[in-house]
C-alpha cells in the first residue's frame, strides 16, 4: 500500500475527480484531483475570475504529476492569483512567500527559540515555513522569486527534486515530501536578470536551479476581449462602465506598445487598469481617477504622450 492510498483509508485525503473544463472553463481534457474537504489555508474562490487556458493547463499538470511550475510574467498580470484561484476551486491548501531581500534560511527551514516548559527556559527548535509545508498537502508557492537571496535559493533547490528529501542538519533530520505537497514561483524575470530596466533588485538564477522546474509558463498582457471581460467582472460594470473600459484597456494598450518602443519608461499593467477603474467608480471622473492610480507614478517629461494617449481613447485633453 502507497502514501496516498493509506492516507485516503485513514480518510484523510479524499478527492473526487473532476473535469478541468467544466471547473474552469478552459479547453482541455484534463481530469484533476478535488480535495472533499476544505482546510483553513484554502483560498477563497472569486467567482468573476477569468482563467487563461496555458498557464491553468501548467497549474494543473503541477497539482497533478507533481510537477515544479514556474509563472513568467510582467506585473500586475496575475500569477499568483492565477494559481490560488486554481486551488481554492479544487480545495486545495496554498501558501504564499514574498521572497524579498529580507527572508533568510532561518526564515524558511527553521531556528533554535528558548520556550517555557514545565517552569524552566528551555531551548527547542522551532519549525519553518518550509518544512511544515513540505509534510503536509499544500502548495507552496515563492513569489518575486527571482529576488530570493542565494542562500535561501540553495535551501529551495533541495526540495526541486519530485521525490527530493529535505535534510535539517541543525536537527540531523532528513524529511520526506507529504504525497500532495505542490511547489510553484512567480517571478518578473525568467531567470536571466532585469534585462528590462524595470525590474531593479532582480537577480540572475543558477541555471543549474532553473534546470529543475519542470514547466516554466508565460503569462503576460491578455487579448483585449478577454481583459475588458476580467476587469468588467471584478468591478461589476454596468453596460455604460463597459464601455469605459474598453477604452481603458485601448489606452494601456497604448502605453504597452510605446513602452515596447521605449517612448516612455511606465507602463499600465493589468492590474492598474483594474484599479483605475475602481477609482472612477468612486470618484465618478477619468482623469482624476487615472492622475492618483498611475500618472503621478509617471516622469513628469513623459505626461505629453500620455495625454496623447488619453486623448486617442477618449477624445479627451487631461
Amino acid at each position: 500500500m502507497n502514501k496516498i492510498e493509506a492516507l485516503k483509508k485513514d480518510n484523510l485525503l479524499e478527492t473526487n475527480e473532476l473535469s478541468a473544463k467544466d471547473i474552469f472553463g478552459i479547453r482541455s481534457d484534463l481530469k484533476v484531483p478535488q480535495f472533499i474537504n476544505k482546510s483553513e489555508n484554502c483560498p477563497k474562490i472569486d467567482k468573476n475570475y477569468v482563467f487563461d487556458d496555458e498557464t491553468t493547463t501548467a497549474i494543473l499538470l503541477g497539482l497533478k504529476y507533481n510537477k515544479r511550475v514556474f509563472l513568467q510574467g510582467l506585473h500586475g498580470t496575475g500569477k499568483s492569483s492565477h494559481i490560488e484561484q486554481v486551488c481554492a476551486r479544487l480545495n486545495w491548501p496554498c501558501v504564499r512567500i514574498n521572497l524579498d531581500s529580507h527572508v533568510s534560511r532561518i526564515d524558511l527551514i527553521g531556528k533554535d527559540s528558548i520556550v517555557l516548559k514545565e517552569n524552566k527556559q528551555v531551548t527547542e527548535f522551532q519549525e519553518g515555513i518550509l518544512p511544515w509545508a513540505f509534510q503536509n498537502n499544500v502548495a507552496l508557492v515563492f513569489d518575486e522569486y527571482d529576488a530570493g537571496r542565494p542562500d535561501v535559493m540553495f535551501v529551495i533547490q533541495r526540495v526541486l527534486e519530485a521525490e527530493g528529501k529535505l535534510t535539517l542538519l541543525d536537527q540531523s533530520k532528513v524529511l520526506s515530501p507529504h504525497p500532495f505537497f505542490r511547489i510553484f514561483a512567480t517571478a518578473n524575470t525568467v531567470g536571466l536578470g532585469d534585462t528590462s530596466g524595470i525590474y531593479h533588485g532582480t537577480n540572475q538564477i543558477n541555471q543549474g536551479q532553473m534546470d529543475r522546474w519542470n514547466i516554466v509558463a508565460k503569462l503576460n498582457y491578455l487579448e483585449e476581449e478577454k481583459e475588458i471581460e476580467i476587469i468588467s467582472k471584478k468591478i461589476s460594470a454596468s453596460s455604460e462602465d463597459k464601455k469605459l473600459i474598453k477604452s481603458m484597456v485601448q489606452m494601456a494598450n497604448l502605453t504597452r506598445k510605446g513602452f515596447e518602443q521605449k517612448d516612455i519608461s511606465i507602463v499600465m499593467s493589468p492590474r492598474t487598469v483594474i484599479m483605475w477603474a475602481e477609482n472612477y467608480k468612486l470618484l465618478n471622473n477619468l482623469q482624476t481617477s487615472l492622475s492618483l492610480t498611475f500618472l503621478n507614478k509617471c516622469d513628469e517629461s513623459e505626461i505629453d504622450i500620455y495625454n496623447e494617449y488619453f486623448q486617442r481613447t477618449f477624445g479627451l485633453e487631461l
